[in-house]
């Protein structure tokens, strides 16, 4: 486990990981994970981050994969935890406090959660029993991964249009967990981690606070500082800030991040997208999400990436094609 931690390449890791007799290996790091699932301070985590790197080269055998995730939390405080391929929680979730001299687990916004691999030992929300610890470390992050579905549909925001809050409930309910159980990643390759497609839909709260997205012509292909006043040679001031009129492009394209495997791409719909039927609406959206995801697909082609997408790309279409018709 030494030489182990001591590898600073994921390359390095995998020639000396191939290197070694693999069940015995494997026996080795599963008990050397289990000594840090339940880590106290930045050291503990960064060894289990790199337990985690190690087992998903040389693979979890018949227990359940986890992947270390450093991630922020909603203040800019660091978070860490483990997530199986359905993104469940598993072990400690820590939020972590930035002090002079580096970075502790907060008390009172740190849980645990159940595995199969400690049944017997239950959740704790929030009020996991730690210890302030503080190191001077930077915090690892899992440079690889383990097979998941690599299609994520989120929203930006919660709010829309009541006429639509179904349809998008249903995404997140019905077609997320179809695609991660349904999905087939072990085949497609290791490439790519996620391909996020983050919706924005119009709405109005009732406290008259008004987004309703109009969709620019995709010929003008227009950046941020184009958009409102592009918006000013269709509306007048008064009418844009009366009835809440955002100009966006239908489509927008993050760019691939080959270390962590993932491109964030955005999705914007207009407030008509509620006037539709439920049936309808959904097929809407199922139309604009496939558009993006094409189009992806055809970007990252371009850049030599080894991975089976068509494969990928038929599975999610037949998910897909069930989910906007159901």
């Amino acid at each position: 486990m030494n030489s182990i931690y001591h590898l600073d390449t994921l390359q390095e890791l995998k020639e000396y990981l191939e290197k070694q007799d693999q069940k015995l290996l494997r026996e080795e790091l599963i008990n050397e994970f289990l000594k840090f699932a339940e880590y106290k301070n930045a050291s503990d985590w960064n060894n289990a981050v790199k337990i985690c790197e190690s087992l998903a080269i040389v693979g979890w055998g018949k227990h359940e994969p986890l992947q270390a995730v450093k991630g922020m939390f909603f203040n800019g405080n660091p978070e860490t935890c483990f997530i199986n391929k359905f993104r469940e929680p598993r072990f400690v979730d820590a939020i972590w406090s930035k002090r002079k001299d580096g970075f502790t687990m907060e008390k009172g916004r740190t849980s645990y959660f159940e595995s199969p691999m400690l049944s017997e030992k239950k959740t704790i929300l929030n009020e996991y029993y730690i210890q302030e610890d503080i190191q001077d470390l930077a915090l690892a992050n899992q440079r690889n991964w383990i097979p998941k579905n690599p299609i994520l549909i989120t929203r930006t925001i919660s709010n829309c249009y009541e006429n639509s809050k179904s349809v998008i409930e249903s995404i997140d309910k019905e077609l997320q967990p179809e695609l991660d159980l349904k999905m087939k990643p072990e085949k497609y390759g290791t490439a790519i981690n996620q391909i996020v497609f983050s919706c924005s839909y119009s709405f109005y709260d009732n406290n008259s606070c008004k987004t309703n997205y109009i969709i620019a012509d995709e010929s003008l292909k227009l950046k941020q500082k184009d958009f409102y006043p592009e918006l000013l040679k269709i509306f007048s001031k008064q009418e844009i800030e009366s009835n809440g009129y955002f100009l966006r492009n239908r489509y927008e394209y993050g760019n691939f991040n080959s270390q962590k495997g993932k491109i964030v791409n955005e999705i914007n719909f207009e407030k008509e997208l509620s006037d539709l039927s439920y049936i309808k609406q959904k097929q809407a959206i199922a139309k604009h999400i496939l558009i993006s995801l094409n189009a992806t697909i055809e970007k990252l082609k371009k850049k030599k990436i080894s991975y089976d997408f068509e494969s990928m790309q038929n599975d999610f279409l037949e998910i897909l094609t069930k989910w906007k018709l159901s």
